[in-house]
């Protein structure tokens, strides 16, 4: 009887997983949409590294709690002239108006990079390292195309401990026999098409779609993993020369659920700081804002408004994400690639 308890509360667990989304959701991937694909690794002329952490419906015990760091960086030493992987002088604004009229993509070049992403829901947890490759493609003088691979493996486990019964002293033997934690080879594919103002980006996460069990008998399989869709445009509009507009959208298909869509809008001020608003259709909306504090740290903040009927118990969602601009030769404080 025990038993049966016991696999009926990790079937409930994994099945949260299982039909809504695997994979951790994220506010901020405007600003960092390399967490979503793999095609973005060297896009920039420096390594750009990221530190976030996201506490999704606050004030709901054993709700999901997401830390990741991701670093890519382009391979070669080149630093050229007005493109993709180049900024103007020292201390002049990339993103201005002026620099965006004599914009020059990038020549081909190869880019890689890191992802580690630890997620926690409940018993359950995963962690997922990837390493990624992407070769971008100057198609002509404005625009480059990109594709990319994300490859590694991912750790899913169970912490039976968390799991707590009337009657601790009696739980059947087989608990025991429980599978803690499991490796799975994991694969991503990615391609993305940019500009000097437009970008457009497909990607699909989890590939392989692996079979999980968490007890003892590998037959009792208990879920699996499935793949997860993004496609996401958009376009940075200037209203002078000190103000720009970047309107984007995100479509994130994860079967069998409907499909999720996110509206974006984020206004920069001179690329020094900037100020953003998200809708994500029938689950929340989000503040975000950030600031450009040196040539080498940036900082960002989210803040979601749960919209769903989860309101009634949730205060919300938190997502804080710390950017490092490393060996950044031209010393400015903002980043190209942010849009």
């Amino acid at each position: 009887m025990k038993r049966a308890i016991y696999l009926i509360l990790i079937q409930l667990v994994w099945t949260v997983c299982c039909f809504a989304q695997q994979r951790p959701q994220y506010t901020q991937y405007v600003f960092n949409n390399y967490l979503l694909n793999p095609a973005i690794s060297g896009i920039e002329n420096y390594a750009d590294v990221k530190v976030g952490y996201r506490k999704q419906w606050a004030g709901i015990d054993n709700a999901p709690q997401t830390s990741f760091i991701t670093a890519h960086w382009n391979l070669g030493s080149d630093y050229l002239w007005r493109n993709a992987l180049s900024l103007p002088d020292k201390g002049d604004d990339p993103m201005s108006r002026n620099y965006m009229q004599n914009y020059t993509s990038s020549p081909a070049h190869h880019g890689m990079g890191i992802t580690a992403v630890y997620d926690e829901v409940g018993p359950l947890s995963r962690l997922d390292a990837n390493l990624t490759y992407a070769y971008h493609l100057q198609l002509n003088n404005t625009y480059n195309l990109s594709v990319g691979v994300a490859a590694g493996v991912s750790r899913i486990g169970l912490d039976v401990n968390a799991l707590t019964f009337e009657d601790q002293s009696r739980i059947d033997p087989s608990i025991s026999n429980g599978i803690a934690s499991q490796l799975k080879p994991d694969l991503g594919l990615g391609a993305w098409l940019y500009g000097g103002r437009l970008f457009v980006g497909v990607s699909v996460q989890q590939i392989l779609q692996q079979k999980l069990s968490f007890t003892g008998d590998r037959n009792n399989t208990m879920g699996k993993e499935v793949p997860h869709f993004f496609v996401t445009a958009g376009y940075k509009l200037f209203i002078d020369n000190e103000i720009s507009a970047t309107p984007s959208i995100m479509v994130k298909q994860v079967s069998p659920v409907p499909a999720s869509i996110d509206v974006n809008l984020k206004v920069s001020f001179k690329d020094r700081f900037w100020l953003g608003g998200s809708y994500r259709k029938d689950d929340s909306y989000a503040a975000m804002a950030g600031i450009n504090i040196s040539k080498l740290i940036n900082l960002t903040y989210a803040y979601d408004f749960t919209t769903s009927a989860l309101n009634q118990v949730s205060n919300g969602s938190h997502e804080i994400v710390l950017g490092l601009q490393l060996n950044n030769v031209y010393e400015v404080f903002s980043t190209t690639r942010m849009w």
